[in-house]
């Protein structure tokens, strides 16, 4: 599934929160679904299911603290927030490389270069809101 095709599966109540309008939020829900699909692939495997729960527990932590961050306002909490989910995305680039075994490379290299991506727009996103 391309980026395009899973933003129109997004639910509308979704969208219409504030917090949708970060590309940083978009890309962490859409790296989420991604993750749940390569647990699919991942639980065939013994090794693969001894780490699907730390896969999609780190993918999922990535949005979940940036809407927990967003709903405390423009304050120090956020910040705090931002770098937890920062955390969980270069977690998630860990469980995704021990992984390497059992996952396509073009899945693999995917799916790190959308990580790096989310870093990077979580790492300006904080930058931005510490010096507002």
């Amino acid at each position: 599934m391309t980026y395009e095709e899973w933003m129109e599966q997004v639910p509308k109540t979704i969208k219409a929160d504030p917090l949708w309008s970060t590309e940083a939020y978009r890309k962490a829900l859409f790296l989420h679904d991604l993750a749940w699909e390569d647990c699919e692939r991942l639980m065939h495997d013994l090794r693969g299911r001894e780490l699907v729960g730390q896969l999609i527990g780190a993918a999922g932590s990535i949005s979940a603290n940036q809407e927990e961050g967003y709903g405390r306002g423009f304050s120090k909490d956020r910040d705090y927030f931002l770098r937890i989910s920062i955390g969980s995305a270069r977690e998630t680039r860990g469980w995704y490389y021990r992984n390497r075994r059992l996952l396509p490379s073009e899945v693999l290299e995917h799916r790190l270069n959308l990580i790096s991506e989310v870093i990077a727009l979580l790492v300006t996103e904080l930058s931005k809101h510490r010096r507002a």
